[in-house]
Parts: C-alpha cells; sequence; structure tokens
C-alpha cells in the first residue's frame, strides 16, 4: 500500500509598494519608541522623579511637553506622510527624517551608558536603528517609474494626480 504526500500549495508572493512598506515601517518606529519609554516606567526612581516634575534631568513644564510632542509627532505623521506625499516629496522625506531619527534614536542610550538598565536601552536603540535602517534603504531603493523593479501597484501609487 502506497501512500501519497500532498504538498501544500505555494504562497503567492505579492509585492508591497514601497509606500506600504514605509508606512509600516513607521508605524513599527513608533511602538518600539512608545513602548520603550512604557517599560522605563518600571525602572526604580522614574515614576517618583516624575510626580515630583522632573524627566530625566529635565523639569516638566510646558515647554519640555511641546517640544517632546513635536518630537514625537515627527515619526507619526511620517506614518501618513509616507503614503500622502507625492512619490519624490516621500522618498526625500522618508530619507531626511529617517536620517535624522537614527541620532535621535541613539541618544535614548546616552543617559544610561554604563548603567544597571544599560542592555533595555542598547536592545531598544538597536531595534530602532533596524527600522530605521530599512526605512531608508526601501526609500534609497524606491523603484524608478518603468524599471523592471517596478511593479503595477508601484506604477498606480507613483503616477501624478489628474
Amino acid at each position: 500500500m502506497s501512500t501519497r504526500e500532498s504538498t501544500p500549495p505555494t504562497l503567492q508572493e505579492q509585492r508591497m509598494p514601497v509606500r506600504a512598506k514605509l508606512a509600516t515601517a513607521w508605524a513599527s518606529f513608533m511602538f518600539l519608541y512608545i513602548y520603550v519609554d512604557i517599560l522605563a516606567f518600571y525602572k526604580p526612581g522614574v515614576v517618583d522623579d516624575i510626580l515630583v516634575g522632573v524627566v530625566w534631568q529635565f523639569d516638566i513644564t510646558q515647554t519640555w511637553a511641546v517640544t517632546a510632542l513635536a518630537l514625537l509627532a515627527i515619526p507619526i505623521l511620517m506614518v501618513m506622510l509616507s503614503t500622502a506625499l507625492p512619490a519624490r516629496a516621500s522618498r526625500i522625506a522618508n530619507l531626511v527624517v529617517g536620517s535624522m531619527q537614527v541620532p535621535f534614536a541613539a541618544f535614548n542610550a546616552v543617559g544610561e551608558w554604563g548603567g544597571s538598565w544599560i542592555l533595555f536601552y542598547v536592545l531598544g536603540v538597536a531595534l530602532e536603528l533596524a527600522v530605521l535602517a530599512c526605512i531608508l534603504r526601501w526609500a534609497w531603493t524606491w523603484p524608478r517609474a518603468g524599471s523592471a523593479t517596478g511593479t503595477a501597484a508601484d506604477a498606480v501609487l507613483t503616477a501624478p494626480q489628474a
């Protein structure tokens, strides 16, 4: 008696448009960004400092809150701008903002270098930098119209609007 092994059908690979990759990467970056901050609340003394009006070494003031919101809004807005801007502007925005976020992400570990939570901050920074590297690579290698690597979906997304 022979047994017949059935092999599952091969899954169809569909090329994801660059805009979707970028927006997804920015959303992933924001989750990392937010959760590193949230998990840092569990570090002894952090909440006590916040309750007396200090974050890291900064007094919590309206100026601090506005600055923090403005800095957080940049990658948040990149989720939308990656899909809403014309292709050329989106590519440039992703390259510029992604590049500017690299030192900002690395800054998160500066105050902890040599501290007991260094592994936490190094992992957080490494993950954020990995996502930023993807953003920069995808923006840099954005397919050109009429290139062999472009797809119909890319052509539709980058076509001029009437």
